[in-house]
């Protein structure tokens, strides 16, 4: 850093990062400020572009690995050309320009909102209205989560005929769905933050909502119309723990704590993406329950060919451009409008850095659109194409582009492993590049004093969703129900949990939440409902749930693992 003295202004430039900024000095005998810096076009670039790039290959880093192995597979292994490849490029060109800008969106502009009305809240409100405030967020982050719009367009890939209620939940009852998996986050949150005031420990939290959701599943598996809602359910705890939901509702949880003088516990951060993601399976569950008692699934099946029979702008969304860049802006702008409302009315506060706060909204209602448009074009349509063409591994399918059948292309056994490792290796890979797995890794390091090392974390975590991804096929290849997976892992997740340690339960259950991205969320929906497809199996779901148990298991096996190694090195110290 160089300190360059103007009069009574000193001028701070940092070389490698590309920053400028002043700071005013008292004025010394009245000596008059130095006039402006004029920046020429090229300035402004050379200024500019270091900032841009380091972000925008942060997303590259993030997608192109997955894009090229999934284009790489198609093309070596499954010996297919990938279609409309123009459009998915520019498509995925879109995904990460708008990730970048949102993302930067995000930290600049509402994350700075959650700190502000976290720290602010408990000084002026009572708690049942922080706590209401807290619900109403939950629910106004999840209509911003990137991946619910991947949620709702996976209702396109349903057969009405084969499942009717997990058809109705995902177009008539798209709204309502969003809006029930908004609740639960909501709830999440208000629990979380009582947490976080009360420094609770989250076991408890984890037997009352775990085991009420896995016996509400067991009820499910026994009707065979509920049943298909299963894979639904699970994923959408998945979808709802991305990129704005972890970051504003964390913060505002945190923010009220430390104002509460409950903020210095160094688990103060953990738990509440684990509530985040239980409460959302519920209340899809309880949204078919009331389906399935509300409408039979012969008049669910009556409406849905009525409707496709008279078509009207209002009953049958068209995909294009123009709708994805409305969908951007009605996701983003009623949370921004909320967190105004509380900001200037209820807290009556002044908004600091209004300037810079205005600069991070603009990029994320900008970012937003773009992604959609990227999602819809490129991401999903790559990720349907690729999960349709898996199955030729070892069977005979339809081409999805059209052309006849494509006959298996290896011998069944044979192909059948391809398809496994294929999913394997997608997981394993895609966690391990995920961003916020390495600063989850850099946070526990620290917070265990080394005990439990970032590589430890990365790997328990990674190989987790690899086997989950895999498991998940498995599950679809074979036409395994759900809840013959689920309630053994889960069960298996709860017992270890007992016999483990709070701060182990703490990370082992959140690591879930840092799987599932605004990239691989989409990539592994669309590549699911695509390999269903192209089985003629009617449930294409569950890929997600069993990539969020699974590192679950893996980090609490881990940790007792890495407790009773270090008991043992200790006991041996004593002895010596």
């Amino acid at each position: 850093m160089k300190e360059i003295r103007y009069g009574d202004f000193v001028k701070e430039i940092s070389v490698n990062h590309t920053e400028i900024s002043y700071n005013q000095l008292a004025p010394k005998g009245g000596a008059k400020p130095p006039s402006r810096i004029k920046l020429s076009g090229l300035d402004i670039y050379r200024l500019v572009t270091p900032y841009v790039s380091v972000r925008f290959f942060e997303q590259v880093k993030a997608l192109l690995p997955l894009a090229l192995y999934l284009v790489l597979f198609q093309i070596l292994m499954l010996r297919q050309g990938v279609e409309d490849a123009t459009t998915i490029s520019l498509g995925l060109f879109a995904v990460v320009v708008g990730l970048m800008l949102f993302m930067e969106g995000i930290k600049q502009g509402l994350m700075p909102f959650g700190e502000a009305i976290g720290n602010t809240l408990p000084k002026r409100v009572t708690l049942p209205v922080v706590l209401f405030i807290a619900f109403l967020l939950g629910i106004g982050v999840t209509f911003a989560e990137p991946a619910i719009g991947a949620l709702k367009a996976a209702g396109a890939l349903v057969k009405v005929e084969e499942a009717p209620y997990l058809y109705a939940l995902l177009n008539e009852w798209s709204g309502v769905l969003v809006l029930v998996v908004g609740a639960g986050v909501g709830i999440a949150a208000i629990l979380g933050t009582i947490r976080f005031i009360y420094g609770w420990s989250l076991k408890p939290y984890i037997y009352l909502t775990v085991i009420p959701t896995l016996l509400l599943t067991i009820y499910f598996m026994l009707d065979e119309n509920l049943s298909l809602i299963l894979g639904l359910a699970w994923d959408s705890g998945a979808v709802t723990t991305g990129p704005v939901t972890v970051p504003l509702v964390l913060s505002l949880g945190i923010g009220i704590a430390s104002a509460a003088g409950k903020g210095n516990s160094s688990l103060s951060g953990f738990g509440i993406v684990t509530l985040a993601s239980v409460f959302p399976i519920l209340g899809v569950m309880l949204l078919g329950l009331y389906l399935s008692v509300s409408y039979s699934p012969a008049e669910i099946i009556a409406s849905a060919q009525a409707v496709s029979t008279v078509i009207t702008e209002t009953q049958i969304y068209e995909q294009t451009p123009w709708n994805e860049i409305i969908l951007g802006a009605r996701a983003i702008i009623p949370l921004v409008i909320f967190l105004l409302i509380v900001m200037k009315l209820v807290l009556k506060e002044k908004i600091q850095n209004s300037g810079t706060i205005t600069y991070g909204i603009v990029l994320s209602v900008v970012g937003m659109m773009v992604f959609n448009i990227g999602l819809s074009y490129g991401l999903s349509k790559l990720g349907e194409q690729s999960g349709s063409l898996i199955p030729s591994a070892f069977n005979t399918i339809n081409s999805p582009f059209g052309e006849g059948v494509i006959e298996a292309i290896y011998p069944y056994i044979v192909g059948l492993m391809v398809a496994i490792t294929f999913a394997w290796i997608l997981g394993f890979g895609a966690t391990l590049a995920e961003p916020a797995l390495n600063a989850l890794g850099a946070t526990v390091e620290n917070l265990t004093n080394g005990v439990f090392k970032k590589a430890t974390l990365m790997y328990a975590v990674s190989l987790g969703v690899g086997f989950g991804i895999a498991i998940g096929i498995v599950k679809i290849i074979f036409n395994i129900p759900l809840a013959n997976l689920l309630i053994p892992l889960y069960v298996v997740a709860i017992i270890l949990t007992y016999f483990s340690t709070e701060e182990f339960v703490n990370i082992a259950w959140d690591s879930a939440g840092v799987t599932t991205g605004p990239i691989t969320v989409p990539l592994v929906l669309a590549m699911g409902l695509g390999f269903g497809n192209a089985l003629g199996v009617s449930d294409g779901f569950g890929i997600l749930s069993m990539a969020s148990i699974s590192p679950i298991i893996a980090v609490l096996i881990t940790g007792i693992y890495v407790k009773h190694r270090v008991r043992k090195i200790e006991n041996n110290e004593i002895e010596e």
